[in-house]
């Protein structure tokens, strides 16, 4: 299989698996729910590799804004740690389905190059700005507690 490039980073095998074979779907709000406990809004998933690069360019603009808690790893005094994202080392596969949430879910690179862990955006626990926070250590852990 030839890895999908999205970013410039190669999607997880087990991410490309279940794309090409239409079982990337959304399991379900309740499902979800159940993985990500703390996650109070709905998620669209992204289908296709070329819907996680359109929608991943959200965050070039959002780069270096404290709010949001996303910043560009090359340009940071200090290595970006959790809760902040880096922008550069990022791909978005799931996106709010209400418009103007403003949540995600995201392959985050740092933490394995060949296997990225997913994490998710946390407005609930403190409203007056948004953490990431760790959803699975890996993709293919992710894709298992869903029933995927």
């Amino acid at each position: 299989m030839t890895p999908s490039l999205v970013r410039g980073l190669a999607l997880p095998d087990r991410l490309m698996a279940l794309i090409d074979s239409g079982r990337w779907r959304h399991p379900g709000d309740v499902v979800l729910a159940e993985v990500i406990p703390w996650f109070a809004s709905p998620l669209d998933f992204l289908s296709t590799p070329e819907a996680m690069e359109w929608e991943s360019g959200s965050m070039d603009v959002l780069a270096d804004n404290t709010y949001f808690r996303e910043a560009r790893g090359s340009t940071a005094p200090v290595p970006l740690e959790l809760p902040w994202l880096d922008v550069e080392q990022a791909v978005l596969i799931a996106v709010n389905r209400i418009p103007g949430d403003d949540v995600a879910l995201a392959l985050d690179y740092r933490s394995d190059p060949a296997d990225p862990c997913v994490v998710g955006t946390d407005f609930w626990t403190d409203p007056r700005v948004c953490q990431w926070r760790l959803v699975a250590p890996a993709f293919p852990a992710f894709a298992a507690s869903l029933g995927l």
